[in-house]
């Protein structure tokens, strides 16, 4: 996180390129020891040490593991202040006991134990934790999970389709109200259980049955006339429903939205579900679906990979930009296909791989982009490591701080430029100047004399 008031130092303190020296001076500053904390790789063992000087048990959090020599662990599981010695492990404990999810090697760490071990600790909120952490456990340990005494620990055992509940559970869980609602998601129903879930007075069993992506056909007939957006969205995506019977759902839904209902606009706007069941298809089926008027059905089709050329051509084309992106993403995208979507439109930068890191993408092109209007455009052009200098200064002036930040972070930039950005308005465009590798070690010192370190 950048630091407002010195973000020159915030910055400087997680530069790959910054010498030993320069972190032990900037650990005397708490702008500096932020950084530092944000530095990836280990750190030295003076550096370490300077932190320990300067720093408290906030600083201390993030001294362990691989980030230390065995020297530096040794030296802070002796240290004289429990708070220094027991900061890591004690944050740990703290986001346990608020149910925050840790990485399972974290737990391992902190706690000292395997993660074997572990899962049959005394602590209901630990061993909640190892569930909801341990993603690959073996199917018996999920067993003991199930059995668990405590039913936190047992809904976040089910919260994940993997590693599932045996068969010979289901009905267990299926009746127990602390994992009801995960289960009734994703295993696979009899007519039974599925009456027996329906029986319940709580909506939000329903609306997870709903979901369900094994359901009968008569499952679905019994879900039809239910008052609930969410669950008339979800039928609606079921592959037992005609599509008279999908366009009238989905207009009782729409119409409800009109009237003001969030439920509604939830459904319609924020449902993740999708009609998984379609990308199973046989594919003359999956081709009907490529005229459906509801966007979600053409982008799980887009998903596919194995249409034909006249099928790819009507979804690259597609009115919604959303469908039009999950089709640039299979493998054979066509590099003009790519540049016209992403010169139009940008890119979307919390989905990976990035279409501009398509292997199709024309690379060459990207500097291009400097010359258009979208600013969300014009920042890919820093995506080009060798973006020449003038297109950065001109970068560097523009309007929106997001795009002199690229410029600071950029490979290619100048001595001048950085110099430039280190003085900008923007704390966090001068962060991640500081923060370029790039920085001359003059200018690092300079930093630091500035801030009489």
């Amino acid at each position: 996180m950048t630091s407002l008031d010195h973000p020159q130092l915030s910055g400087l303190g997680r530069n790959p390129a910054a010498p030993q020296d320069v972190l032990v001076r900037l650990a005397a500053h708490a702008a500096g020891r932020h950084g530092i904390s944000l530095l990836r790789g280990r750190l030295a063992d003076a550096v370490v040490e300077a932190l320990l000087r300067h720093g408290d048990d906030t600083t201390a959090v993030g001294l362990h593991g691989d980030r230390l020599s065995a020297a530096m662990r040794r030296r802070i599981a002796e240290h004289p202040d429990p708070a220094i010695r027991d900061a890591y492990a004690q944050f740990v404990r703290d986001m346990v006991d608020c149910g925050v999810t840790m990485g399972i090697g974290d737990l391992e760490e902190a706690y000292g134990r395997p993660r074997t071990a572990l899962v049959g600790a005394p602590s209901p909120a630990l061993r909640a934790a190892v569930a909801r952490a341990w993603y690959d456990r073996p199917l018996a340990v999920q067993v003991g999970l199930l059995a668990d005494s405590d039913p936190q620990v047992r809904a976040a055992a089910t919260e994940r389709r993997q590693p599932g509940v045996p068969p010979e559970w289901r009905d267990r869980c299926l009746a127990d109200p602390a994992v009801r609602v995960n289960v009734a998601r994703y295993v696979p129903l009899t007519l039974d259980q599925f009456a027996q879930l329906m029986r319940s007075e709580d909506n939000k069993v329903h609306q997870s049955v709903a979901r369900n992506p094994y359901l009968f056909a008569e499952m679905i007939a019994r879900l039809l006339d239910i008052d609930d957006p969410l669950i008339r969205i979800a039928v609606a995506q079921s592959r037992h429903v005609d599509a008279e019977t999908r366009e009238r759902l989905h207009t009782l839904v729409e119409a409800e939205r009109a009237d003001g209902s969030v439920a509604a606009d939830v459904a319609l706007n924020w449902n993740v579900a999708e009609p998984d069941w379609l990308r199973e298809a046989p594919l003359s089926e999956r081709m009907t679906y490529l005229d459906c008027q509801y966007t979600i059905f053409r982008c799980v089709l887009a998903s596919c990979r194995d249409l034909p050329d006249e099928a790819w051509h009507r979804l690259d084309n597609d009115p919604e930009l959303m469908v039009r992106r999950a089709a640039a993403r299979r493998p054979d995208t066509p590099p003009e296909v790519l540049e016209r979507l992403v010169r139009a439109h940008g890119d979307v930068f919390h989905i990976r791989p990035l279409l501009v890191d398509h292997p199709n993408f024309p690379r060459h092109t990207l500097r291009t982009f400097i010359d258009e209007t979208n600013p969300n455009v014009r920042y890919l052009a820093l995506k080009d490591p060798e973006l020449p200098v003038p297109a950065l200064q001109q970068l560097a002036t523009a309007a929106e701080p997001f795009l002199r930040r690229g410029v600071a972070r950029h490979p290619n930039i100048t001595e001048a430029l950085l110099e430039q950005l280190l003085s900008d308005a923007d704390p966090e465009v001068v962060d991640d100047a500081a923060a370029n590798s790039t920085l001359r070690p003059t200018q690092m010192y300079q930093i630091l004399t500035t801030a009489d370190l």
